[in-house]
Parts: C-alpha cells; structure tokens; sequence
C-alpha cells in the first residue's frame, strides 16, 4: 500500500527534475511554441498532480488557508496569465533567478490552487473557467498574429506568427470538447449517485 502512494510522487519528482534539467529547457525553450504550449503546461501539470496526490486531510487544511475555492483560482489565473506575456518569456530566458521563478510559481501557484480548488466548484464556476481561459487563449493568439513587431525578443517574428495560430487553433479545439461534452456527456450537474437515484425514481414513476 505504502509503495502504490510512493511511487506516483517519485515518478511525478522524476518529471520535475526532468523538465528542469539543461536539455529538456534548452530543447523547450527553443522555440516559442514549445515554450508557451508545451513547457508551461506541464509545469502547471505537476502541480495538478502533485495537489491530487495530496492527502484528502492536507488539501481541506490548504484549502482553508487559502480562504477556499475561489481566491485559489484568482491566483491561479493571475499567475498563469503572467507567463503568457512576452515579457515573462523573454526575462525567464535571460535571467536564471526568473527562470527558477518560473519552475517554482507554475506547480505552486498555478497547478496546485486549481488542483485544490476544482473538486470544490459547481458547473457554473467550472464553465465560467473554461470559457475565460479559452478566451484568453484565442485573443493573445490573434495579437500575436496582428502583431506588425515581434512582441518577444527572444523569438522570430515567424515563431511569434505560428504560436499564435496554434494557440487559436487550440482555442476551438478546447471550446469544441468542453461544448461536445456538454451536449453528449449527460447532465453534468448531477454526480452519478444522484444520477441512479434520479433514474431510479423516474422507473418507480413509470411502473406505478
């Protein structure tokens, strides 16, 4: 029992150390696609992770410190919308003390909080996420694309362009899912114990 609760947490620190050593960074941050759409992410990703993999005990007191649900995912979006500027790019690729930031601010401030914080919030909250972030995700896409100057100095005028059409595209991929779902995945607001007793109560009605 001991060694199924160790070893995700050793695999997902394996990741972490992965992802931080020279190669994976200098391999990521090559480009600013790969930077903005694959390094960040995943770093936001361990702290998903890490915040799942927690005792139910330690994310109820971390939650309370917090102040709940709703100022972690104040957090979380101001922390993650700070690394979507080109400039969070551009210092994190020319300063090691902003590169750490970087390492350290996505898991703990960014992953971690929404980790904590999804759990607790009703469909509403849930889909009012998903359609700012998608919306996010689609206007820094298109000035990105408009931009008549590189917005990032640490990468071409083109990379700049293809970033922004990939993070458009991404955009209607994430809207399509999050609205197919809504469409062919049931009721959303009923969890499933709810579900059966509803369905339950639908067949006492049709057989009396």
């Amino acid at each position: 029992m001991a060694l199924k609760i160790l070893l995700p947490r050793l695999g997902l620190g394996a990741v972490y150390l992965l992802l931080a050593t020279p190669a994976a960074r200098m391999a990521l941050e090559a480009s600013m696609s790969a930077h903005m759409l694959v390094q960040i992410p995943l770093l936001a990703a361990v702290g998903i992770i890490a915040g799942r993999l927690l005792p139910q005990r330690c994310q109820a007191a971390l939650l309370a410190t917090a102040g709940g649900a709703i100022p972690c995912i104040v957090l979380a979006a101001f922390a993650s919308t700070y690394w979507m500027l080109p400039r969070a790019l551009d210092a994190a690729l020319a300063n090691p003390l902003a590169e750490l930031a970087k390492f350290i601010s996505l898991p703990a401030l960014v992953g971690l909080p929404l980790a904590l914080a999804w759990p607790r919030l009703s469909v509403i909250g849930r889909g009012f996420i998903w359609t700012n972030f998608i919306s996010m995700l689609a206007v820094l896409g298109w000035l990105y694309i408009a931009a008549p100057v590189r917005v990032c100095n640490s990468y071409l005028t083109n990379q700049q362009t293809d970033t922004g059409w990939l993070m458009v595209g991404l955009a209607v991929l994430l809207f399509a899912l999050w609205l197919g779902r809504l469409f062919v995945g049931g009721n959303p607001a009923l969890p499933e114990s709810d579900a059966a007793q509803a369905d339950g109560k639908d067949t006492q009605m049709n057989t009396a």
